[in-house]
């Protein structure tokens, strides 16, 4: 694994391939609009609490969501 690490021609064959220029467009991307997605929610200027309540929401919603479709699964596997 070191030697692979260590092999600029293959770091660089990697670099300049298709996929690995596009991920890291796609990531570049994501940075861009979450960052300007949080300056409209105005979730820049946020305090550690309201930053806690956030992610205490969120995980709430998450659990929630995975809970509804757990039953719907379970519903269809009865149909």
């Amino acid at each position: 694994m070191r030697y692979l690490a260590n092999n600029e021609q293959l770091i660089q064959r990697m670099a300049d391939s298709y996929p690995m220029r596009r991920a890291a467009q796609l990531a570049v991307s994501l940075m861009y609009r979450t960052k300007s997605l949080a300056r409209e929610q105005g979730l820049h200027e946020m305090t550690p609490e309201r930053f806690k309540a956030f992610v205490n929401m969120f995980k709430n919603n998450v659990r929630q969501e995975l809970e509804g479709v757990k039953k719907e699964l379970n519903s269809k596997k009865k149909n």
